[in-house]
């Protein structure tokens, strides 16, 4: 495989750099494991030295075959389902925040707590790694990775190559939600581990203090927004989190479904778009949604200096009052929650966009559990027992202010009250059709726009030129638009 295809981002590690919690960048890595407390930084070589071996109960020690697994997940019943393995797996993820002691929502060690109160003899080490997607990518490479894995940008055609199936699409799809992004030739390879829809994170209390009584529905009113929160509070109207790169992304996950209304369009139609973006002159797709960002910094409603922002800083910032927007996906709402004493001052709304008189959001998996194909049959068993747990009985998508994962769970979080009154429509992207499953990947790594591919660079370029007012907004995405046909040449593409 081509170095720079492997680098191509597949969509559900774009939704994942884009719209999955970061945690700790205190230390490159930490770990947990269960039946034991948070380790510290200083731990992890011992902790994850000793995850490493695997104990099981004598029964077959052969690989699963790399298109299925000796399991599938539809055959698993918890609490009755593999009673009598014994066995320690590792999990790498990118939650480096929950690690920590003073998580103030439910820790990984908490989670693993319950687990083992059903499943005592299955143990599993937690390492965090914060720069996620580049280092578990070359990890994954060297094959000493562990066990279990949010799975990162790889060609979904090589899904096989790393990880174990849980089951046949028709099979997964009657028991998981959001299964598109990792599932190739009627495999399903990644389970998500949350679901996300994307809007703005909101401070309440800021919008009351600027005199918005009614949330924005358009470019254009949020905009108008800005301006009032700047001129009436002293509150910074929109933090763009530019120092963190990866926080940037999130700008990309808006494109598709809530500023199209086309389930279609990520994966199957944008492919194919002449020119995608062009400015249609309604208000809607890529080009409104980024000059959001371009106009907010020209004129002065985001931070005084881009260069100095902090991620984790922002969280009580944004607790607190001294933030008053920030563009995250809805996983997000729950740590700038837990970041003060005001959770009740943080609230989400959805992205200001209208398509035909109707708002829609897009609705997708955060992350996804990859289960390695080279493990022994026990390991995946287990692996596939704790994965359906975390699906099923832990809780994690609602704490974590998620979509349900599970399709018999229909609890969705109070966050999303305000979806509710704007009877906002979920659109959840499609799959790309067959023959062109890595086409996006392809078309990202020629164009080096990385579209909702942690294209964090090109959403920074946009910040740096509408500060220094060197470039205007037609001019940026004119070069994109060049770039992308640019790509679409290169690999033949036809164009509508």
């Amino acid at each position: 495989m081509k170095l720079k295809k492997f680098w191509a981002i597949g969509l559900s590690a774009a939704m994942a750099l884009s719209m999955a919690a970061c945690g700790s960048s205190t230390a490159d890595t930490a770990t947990t494991s269960s039946g034991a407390e948070t380790s510290s930084a200083s731990e992890k070589s011992s902790v994850s030295t000793a995850s490493t071996s695997s104990k099981t109960s004598g029964k077959s020690t052969s690989s699963a075959s790399a298109s299925g697994s000796a399991i599938a997940y539809k055959d698993i019943t918890l609490g009755t389902t593999g009673t009598d393995i014994t066995a320690d797996l590792k999990m790498l993820t990118n939650r480096t925040d929950m690690l920590k002691d003073d998580y103030t929502g439910t820790s990984w060690a908490k989670y693993l707590e319950e687990f083992n109160k059903v499943y005592p003899n299955i143990k599993i080490n937690i390492e965090g790694v914060t720069d996620y997607a580049s280092d578990t990518l070359l990890r994954l490479q060297g094959g000493d990775w562990g066990d279990i894995m949010m799975i990162p940008a790889v060609a979904k055609a090589d899904c096989s190559t790393y990880f174990a199936s849980y089951g046949s699409v028709d099979d997964v799809s009657k028991e998981v939600n959001y299964i598109n992004n990792w599932q190739y030739d009627g495999q399903v390879y990644g389970i998500p581990i949350t679901a996300n829809a994307q809007g703005i994170v909101y401070n309440k209390k800021v919008f009351e203090q600027a005199g918005i009584t009614t949330l924005p529905d358009t470019p254009e009113a949020f905009i108008a927004d800005l301006k009032a929160i700047k001129e009436k509070t002293s509150a910074i109207p929109l933090y763009t989190n530019y120092a963190a790169g990866w926080t940037l992304g999130a700008w990309d996950a808006y494109i598709s479904g809530g500023a199209t209304a086309d389930a279609k369009y990520m994966n199957q139609e944008l492919l194919h778009t002449s020119n995608p973006f062009t400015d249609p002159g309604d208000g809607t797709h890529a080009y409104n949604v980024y000059k959001i960002l371009y106009d907010a910094v020209a004129n002065g409603y985001t931070e005084d200096d881009y260069t100095t922002t902090d991620w984790e800083g922002s969280k009580g910032m944004m607790n607190n009052g001294q933030v008053a927007t920030m563009v995250l996906g809805s996983w997000a709402v729950s740590q700038m929650q837990q970041a003060g004493s005001n959770s009740a001052d943080v609230g989400y709304m959805p992205f200001p966009m209208t398509v035909n008189g109707k708002r829609y959001a897009s609705a997708g998996p955060d992350y996804n559990f990859g289960i390695n194909c080279k493990d022994d049959a026990d390991k995946i068993e287990a692996s596939m027992i704790f994965v359906k747990w975390m699906t099923e009985k832990s809780g994690f998508s609602y704490n974590e202010g998620g979509l349900p994962i599970a399709t018999d769970d229909t609890k969705i979080p109070d966050l999303y009250s305000e979806f509710t009154k704007a009877n906002v429509t979920y659109v959840s992207d499609e799959p790309a059709v067959k023959g062109e499953e890595d086409l996006l990947n392809t078309l990202n790594a020629d164009s080096e726009l990385n579209i909702n591919n942690g294209g964090n660079d090109k959403v920074a370029a946009i910040i740096e030129h509408a500060a220094n007012k060197d470039e205007d907004f037609s001019a940026i995405m004119d070069e994109w638009n060049t770039k992308w046909t640019s790509a679409q040449e290169t690999e033949g593409v036809t164009v509508k």
